[in-house]
This record gives structure tokens, C-alpha cells and sequence, in this order.
């Protein structure tokens, strides 16, 4: 009996022992979130590229509308003169709105193609000095882990985010 006792203490103490350096570790942990989307997004360079992207998609936008407003023509003509047509006719307008579309399509997946290209091209050296901002800035500040906060991270204290920070680091850089 007296030995049970004996062992169900020492695990007691033990169990103690865990707990507080658990506590002491979790203590040493410095954990920063950041919005990595809003540091894109407000950084000066972030906004240079979403400039310079909307501007060739509006470019996009109104070469294809001529082309769009054309379709849209010839469906309503088709539905409007189909019945006054003979087969023959009917099949062929069918066929060039069919035509137009198919066009239409391939064109606009080719814009969407150059638009994620450009995309890329704009962001790429962006991440990548983003990339080393935080790497920098974690290490400086002593942070053990820097996560983003849009990203598997249910709750975070306002005192965590670094995104302002790292925004202003990241502006500095790209100049």
C-alpha cells in the first residue's frame, strides 16, 4: 500500500514538473501572424502590379466587347428573322454564331492565360523580397514562428500581427 502511495506521488510531482517546463517553453515561444494578402495589397509595389494588372485587363475587357456586342447581334437577329429564313439560311447563321462563340472562348482563355502570366511576372520578385522581409524581420524580433493569418489560423491577438510592419519593411526594400 505504502508503495502505491509512493509512486502515485512521485507521478504527481513528475506530472508537475512536465507541466511548468511545458509552460516555461510555451512562454519562450514568440508567435507573429501577418495578412499576407493585405501586405501585397497596400505595399506601393503591390499596388503598381494590381495597376498594371487591371489596366491591360481593362485593355482585354474592351478589345472583345466589339466582338461580344457582335454575337449578341446575331442572336437576336437569328431569333428574331429565323422564321422568316429557309433552312438553309437558318443553319448557316446558326452555324457562324457558333463559330463567333467558339472564338470567342478560345480568345477570352488566352486572356485569362496572358492575365495569370502577367500576374506571375509582376508578383514573383515581390514574394520574393516578401520572403526575405519576414526571414529578416522574424529573426531581428526573435519570433519562433510567423504565420499567415489567413491561413489555418482560427484566432490570433491583434498584438501578434506584424502585416504593418513587414508592409513598411517591404516598402523600404522595393523602392
Amino acid at each position: 500500500m505504502f508503495k502505491r502511495l509512493m509512486v502515485v506521488v512521485c507521478l504527481v510531482v513528475l506530472a508537475g514538473f512536465t507541466a511548468q517546463s511545458s509552460v516555461a517553453n510555451a512562454a519562450e515561444t514568440k508567435v507573429g501572424v501577418m495578412n499576407i494578402q493585405r501586405v501585397l495589397l497596400e505595399s506601393i509595389a503591390g499596388q503598381k502590379a494590381k495597376a498594371i494588372f487591371e489596366k491591360r485587363m481593362n485593355e482585354l475587357k474592351t478589345k472583345f466587347q466589339d466582338e461580344q456586342d457582335a454575337i449578341v447581334a446575331l442572336q437576336q437577329e437569328i431569333e428574331k428573322k429565323s422564321s422568316a429564313w429557309s433552312k438553309d439560311k437558318q443553319a448557316e447563321k446558326v452555324r457562324e454564331l457558333q463559330t463567333k462563340q467558339r472564338e470567342m472562348q478560345v480568345k477570352s482563355e488566352d486572356a485569362k492565360m496572358e492575365l495569370r502570366q502577367l500576374q506571375d511576372k509582376e508578383l514573383e520578385p515581390i514574394l520574393k523580397m516578401l520572403q526575405t522581409v519576414v526571414d529578416t524581420y522574424g529573426e531581428k524580433e526573435g519570433y519562433s514562428v510567423i504565420l499567415d493569418s489567413k491561413v489555418a489560423v482560427l484566432y490570433a491577438s491583434p498584438e501578434n500581427d506584424i502585416s504593418e510592419a513587414v508592409k513598411k519593411e517591404l516598402d523600404k526594400r522595393l523602392k
